[in-house]
């Protein structure tokens, strides 16, 4: 499974939300100027997480996007499910043989489970320094 830019984007709408909780609503505007994002598709991502109920908007010249709920009761896998849909590595599992579709599930749970228990307050929480190695990690 690769994360689309909509995933990555969305997680990103909802980390900046979690930095600002309790701060009023953040206008989609500046997490987009602040991120070098287009608004317009920041705009066409918070839509379905509004109607799942992860975000909440406000009206008016100081209005913006607040979170539903608190960052540590929402999980990257609520964003990724609403914004990319089921977490499967490889369509038609069931068709598969025994050895590998036993690896497909395996790696179908590691991934459930680490953006399970991965919440939106853990990956704000998370500093800019960390070292990045240069590989890239596909899902």
């Amino acid at each position: 499974m690769k994360i689309s830019t909509k995933g990555r984007y969305g997680l990103t709408i909802m980390i900046e939300l979690a930095k600002h909780y309790g701060d009023g609503p953040t206008p989609l505007r500046k997490i987009a100027t602040e991120k070098e994002l287009s608004e317009a598709y920041l705009e066409q991502l918070i839509s379905p997480m509004r109607n799942a109920g992860l975000v909440k908007s406000v009206r008016g010249a100081y209005g913006g996007y607040l979170l539903a709920r608190a960052p540590e009761e929402i999980s990257a896998a609520d964003v990724i499910r609403v914004l990319e849909g089921p977490i499967q590595p490889v369509e038609g599992i069931e068709n598969e043989e025994a050895p590998q579709r036993e690896l497909w599930l395996r790696i179908r749970d590691a991934v459930k489970n680490v953006l399970d228990t991965t919440t939106i307050q853990d990956l704000a929480n998370h500093t800019a320094s960390a070292p990045d190695d240069g590989y890239m990690f596909y899902i």
